[in-house]
């Protein structure tokens, strides 16, 4: 059987289970094989119900005795009661809503229980499970001893229970599977790994916990060797196939717009810029991340690396996330910039399509020099005469397969800074953003006004809006953030339409009041934003639209609603958009915070503004999971990797992968595994 065979051909699958396997996504048996288990259930030690401890999570085997139904609850919710006896006593086990199991449930047979122990109700010395971790029905000849020790346990469906995932999955192994390994010999010897054959049996079936952790040490590497091998080779190949721009020195068309700035740049800046211009001035083609929190001063450099392009003979393009950002953008150049002669454009969807076209023929002919717009840009239409470099925001999921696009806008390769907002740790980001380089900047410049961020419960409402109204009354603008945009039968939190239409028509009647979230037309959207950046708006009432939004310095107090539904980088971004003027700043976020994981996040949030400390606690508070694809579009997600545990493995695993792509003939060999392994993300690379 090879692991590319559809599911349907494993046995004990069958038609039925097929497709409630590709409910899943499993279709192949790669994915069966890669579909780990969630936890694992230490069976090693049987439990005599005589000898069981309240509190204690255990496992017993014995037979059922009785089975019992009745209907509880106000909703008539099923419940089914079976007593287990052992010999040594009796052991109550109860489910909730699960009907199906009144026909499985047998007197006389024989059963596996693991969960925590208590005292059954009604006192009577009988224990009960209080909460049932895993249950087995055993076949007639199992004796349970022959099932105690580490069992897995899958993310099991009603159709799909641990019985049949562990049984199909162990029936794999039994096959001649043909496995092979993925990582070249000379590494896997050098960090001492398994063979793949082992690390994914033991993955599913360990002997004990420490041969658990060799299986998952060997697939976590794995996974992060391979990202990082693909990452490194994209990197290599635009430098090593394309022919860069090689910029001149900075002189006087650079130094005149430094020296009109109003400011100085902090250290952070000043060391991005210096590294920004080194790359220009190689012959290798530019890709360089610029990591800054939010309002750390990240435009004004992209502003001269731009004018640097233009000193030099080139064009130079801005994409911004949002078209009114875009917008402000183009304001704030023309504003520096035309005065010193450079010619500014703008293109975005909204454009006529006889404007659009006109810019069309205005950039084909280099008759402008700087082009601000949205993703517009990089669409059919647009041909740059002599594209020099390009900047681009992060938050515009603007991945590895737009980047490839971007590269055949120019008749050379041009330059390429990438911007983003989100601040993860630095050997995060090397890993992340594998194919470019990275830069800092930390410092905030001086002048930005310090946010003080307060944690309020929903009784204190009336007192937070009697407060944001004094602001509006003095001169100030406020956002109001909410989770929701409209009412949602599943939900009982208040929209964001329903907070407007309560705070517009109450407490803020004598002040104007706009909407804004994802699901009006970009037009309506654009205009309420505007509204807002004019004063014509005092109060905004918003989802998470403006995370990325437009600057408004007379913003200076933020209201988010149960602000526990957000993460702490978002509730982070959103906090951004006030304390960019020169008044005090407040963000009160309000929430019942019924939760242990709520009260902790939340007085985070309040007790830090430093946006990696606040990257950091987030991942470590919602888990790894997405974390790769997320930060830069196009990534695989993880299977197994931890990025925030396993950063010892991380390291070794760029290290490793460092030395392969330094290597001709290990990168040959690495290159099909990736084509199969992570074909849309890396397809298109090819050894040089």
């Amino acid at each position: 059987m090879q692991l590319t065979d559809s599911i349907q051909y494993v046995k004990g699958v069958g038609p039925k289970k097929t497709a409630e396997l590709k409910r899943l996504g499993l279709r192949t048996v790669y994915d069966l094989l890669t579909y780990f288990p969630r936890t694992y259930e230490d069976q090693s030690v049987l439990t005599k119900i005589s000898e069981l401890q309240a509190g204690e999570t255990v496992t017993v085997a014995g037979t059922i005795m009785n089975v019992s139904e009745r209907q509880g609850g106000r909703r008539g919710m099923t419940i089914l009661m079976a007593l287990i006896g052992d010999g040594t006593g009796m052991l109550q086990v109860t489910w909730f809503n699960q009907k199906y199991l009144k026909n499985k449930l047998k007197v006389g047979k024989k059963v596996f229980v693991t969960g925590k122990a208590a005292y059954a109700y009604g006192g009577r010395g009988q224990f009960a499970m209080s909460q049932l971790h895993s249950f087995e029905i055993l076949d007639e000849e199992a004796e349970p001893e022959s099932r105690t020790g580490i069992v897995p346990v899958y993310p099991a469906t009603e159709k799909l229970n641990q019985k049949f995932f562990r049984k199909v999955i162990a029936g794999l192994f039994a096959e001649e599977l043909a496995i092979h390994d993925l990582i070249p010999p000379r590494v896997m010897k050098a960090y001492g790994l398994l063979t793949r054959q082992q690390a994914l049996r033991d993955m599913h079936f360990p002997a004990d916990f420490s041969v658990l952790q060799a299986a998952r040490k060997h697939l976590a590497f794995e996974e992060l060797y391979l990202i990082q091998c693909g990452l490194l080779l994209l990197k290599r190949q635009a430098r090593e196939n394309s022919k860069g721009i090689r910029h001149l020195l900075s002189s006087e068309l650079v130094a005149k717009v430094q020296a009109a700035l109003p400011f100085r740049l902090t250290d952070d800046q000043a060391r991005t810029w210096q590294e920004i211009q080194r790359d220009m001035e190689s012959p290798l083609p530019m890709r360089r991340l610029v990591q800054g929190d939010v309002g750390s001063g990240k435009t004004v450099i992209a502003m001269l690396a731009l004018v640097k392009t233009v000193e030099n003979g080139y064009q130079g393009a801005l994409m911004a996330p949002t078209e009114i950002l875009a917008s402000q953008h183009y304001e704030g150049f023309l504003w520096q910039l035309e005065p010193l002669g450079i010619r500014i454009g703008f293109l975005s969807g909204r454009l006529t399509k006889k404007k659009r076209e006109e810019m069309y023929a205005r950039i084909a002919a280099q008759e402008v020099d700087i082009v601000i717009g949205t993703h517009a840009l990089i669409q059919e239409g647009v041909d740059f005469a002599k594209l020099g470099l390009v900047v681009t925001d992060e938050q515009h999921r603007f991945g590895i397969a737009q980047r490839a696009e971007l590269e055949k806008k120019g008749h050379l390769m041009p330059d390429v800074l990438v911007m983003t907002a989100t601040p993860i740790p630095r050997t995060m980001t090397l890993t992340v953003y594998g194919d470019l380089d990275v830069s800092l900047i930390q410092q905030l410049p001086p002048g930005r006004q310090p946010i003080r961020t307060f944690v309020r419960k929903p009784d204190r409402r009336d007192l937070i809006y009697d407060y944001v109204h004094q602001q509006l009354a003095a001169g100030r603008q406020a956002y109001v953030v909410c989770p929701l945009i409209e009412m949602n039968e599943e939900s009982d939190l208040p929209s964001a339409e329903e907070v407007y239409d309560e705070l517009c028509y109450g407490i803020f009647r004598d002040m104007p009041c706009g909407l804004v979230h994802g699901r009006m037309k970009a037009a309506e959207k654009e205009q309420v934003m505007q509204d807002f950046y004019e004063d014509k708006i005092k109060l905004l009432v918003s989802t998470t639209v403006i995370e990325v939004g437009v600057n408004v310095p007379n913003a200076s107090i933020m209201v988010v609603e149960h602000a526990e539904r957000f993460g702490l980088a978002q509730l982070h971004q959103l906090r951004g958009r006030i304390g960019r003027g020169q008044y005090k700043s407040y963000c009160i976020l309000v929430s019942e915070m019924k939760t242990e994981n709520a009260r902790e996040r939340l007085k985070i949030m309040a007790e830090t503004s430093d946006g990696f400390k606040l990257a950091e606690e987030d991942l470590r508070l919602r888990g790894p999971g997405q974390f790769f694809g997320s930060m830069q579009h196009g990534l695989p997600d993880l299977k197994v990797a931890d990025v925030l545990g396993d950063m010892d493995i991380l390291l070794q695993a760029r290290q490793a992968a460092q030395e392969t792509v330094a290597s001709r003939e290990e990168r040959q060999d690495i290159l099909p595994i990736l084509a199969l392994q992570y074909k849309e993300q890396f397809e298109n690379i090819t050894d040089i």
